[in-house]
């Protein structure tokens, strides 16, 4: 719920592909889970039809014209969404396809938007050229692209860190064969960076795994390397980390010789490890004091110390135990999907007068109904999961989202909607 109480109604907008994709699907369930309605619209639908671009072997520029073209297809698919839900909100991940265009329109026609922009500001520089066009902006960083922003033009941008989802990021029992598979003394999980491969390389001697994409060349870790270097679900990465003693977290640089960068991003890995009540040890960045205090989180400057820290805390099961302990009530308390997009609405609300607007009384939901009746349709409302003074609009959305057979309530409710689209309004 927003500040005004409201059951609010938010399109995501998932990328194609990549690693915002799942945390996409996490601010689903964030936002379900303080009750508001959530519709997905799920572009990694179109990515094979948007990769078999690729495979037609034409020209360089020909290729980037069919590629602009399919995209304008997808945003044109966006709109043709938000005019059938007609969402409050318009919430979009990372690379989310919906071009300048669309988002001039979904301003034109006072929909509110907002972009979540989980990337590194510096090494992914594509947001020059589409925040401006968005209501507003998160970011994961603070400074200086909070005032790079506002020298853009964007006003209403916010920093929104990472979080976790509890629901999927929890401690949970492993079989045997579950904790073969996937245990280790130390694991990482993650893409084969140029500090990452340079830093493990002193590691080759521990019982240690490495899970993730993009670890081809680096034969001294090849041994290391799980799964042929395949890409791991949600589902198994947690496996992973409840699996592993020491779960690594080293950031990410593309500069070799920055092995760590002492950076300010905190990624998810981060929270999600905590969530899972698994020991990290990750790297010191700019803006993790005010995410977690001491001891809630193991924490390193150089690869000395990450070395160090590994053999000391492998010896030491009661020390990782009381950190991942005090690391995940943290993550509970204050870092899940969920407060996160509370926190999204709650700046929208403040920022932008009126909204969200008030529902309309024409659609108020039956509020003439004969009162044999209200007892089986408030059963019916709780049941959708939706509010006792849930608009009529929205109990249809809610049964629209079903699977399997309709009750005689539920098919009464969808005539009625047909018969107001095709009578009441003419």
């Amino acid at each position: 719920m927003t500040d005004t109480g409201r059951t609010l109604r938010v399109l995501v907008v998932l990328p194609l592909y990549g690693g915002s994709l799942p945390i996409g699907r996490f601010c689903v369930e964030g936002l379900r889970e303080s009750g508001h309605m959530v519709e997905v619209f799920e572009a990694p639908s179109f990515y094979p039809a948007f990769s078999a671009l690729r495979d037609l072997r034409v020209t360089t520029d020909r290729l980037e014209y069919l590629e602009n073209s399919f995209l304008q297809v997808v945003s044109q698919a966006v709109l043709a969404k938000v005019e059938t839900f007609e969402p409050d909100l318009v919430l979009c991940m990372a690379q989310a396809p919906l071009n300048r265009q669309a988002l001039k329109r979904l301003r034109k026609d006072g929909v509110a938007t907002a972009m979540w922009f989980v990337e590194d500001f510096r090494l992914f520089t594509y947001w020059r050229a589409f925040a401006p066009y968005y209501d507003f902006f998160a970011v994961i960083q603070y400074e200086p692209f909070i005032s790079q922003l506002r020298d853009i033009g964007v006003e209403n941008a916010l920093y929104l860190p990472m979080a976790a989802l509890p629901s999927l990021h929890q401690p949970m029992r492993l079989s045997a064969a579950e904790q073969r598979k996937f245990g280790a003394d130390v694991a990482f999980l993650g893409a084969g960076y140029p500090n990452r491969r340079v830093a493990f390389r002193q590691l080759v001697h521990l019982d240690f795994k490495i899970w993730g994409t993009e670890w081809d060349g680096e034969p001294l870790l090849e041994r290391h390397v799980q799964m042929g270097g395949a890409r791991i679900s949600s589902e198994d990465c947690v496996k992973i980390y409840n699996a592993t003693k020491i779960n690594l977290n080293l950031h990410s640089s593309v500069r070799a010789e920055e092995l760590v960068s002492g950076g300010d991003f905190v990624n998810p890995r981060t929270f999600e490890l905590a969530a899972c009540g698994a020991f990290q040890l990750v790297d010191r960045r700019s803006l993790m004091p005010e995410l977690f205090s001491a001891g809630e989180l193991a924490m390193f400057s150089s690869p000395e110390e990450m070395l160090e820290s590994i053999h000391r805390y492998l010896g030491d099961e009661d020390a990782r135990r009381a950190v991942a302990e005090r690391g995940r009530e943290r993550v509970l308390r204050d870092h899940t999907y969920a407060r996160r997009m509370q926190t999204l609405l709650a700046f929208i609300a403040e920022r932008r007068k009126g909204w969200p607007e008030a529902k309309r009384p024409d659609i108020a939901f039956a509020p003439d109904i004969p009162e044999s009746l209200r007892g089986e349709l408030a059963g019916m409302v709780a049941r959708l999961n939706l509010p006792a003074d849930a608009a009529f609009a929205d109990v249809v959305w809610a049964i629209r989202q079903q699977q399997g057979q309709l009750s005689g309530l539920e098919t009464a409710v969808l005539f009625l909607d047909e018969w107001k689209k095709q009578y009441a309004r003419s």
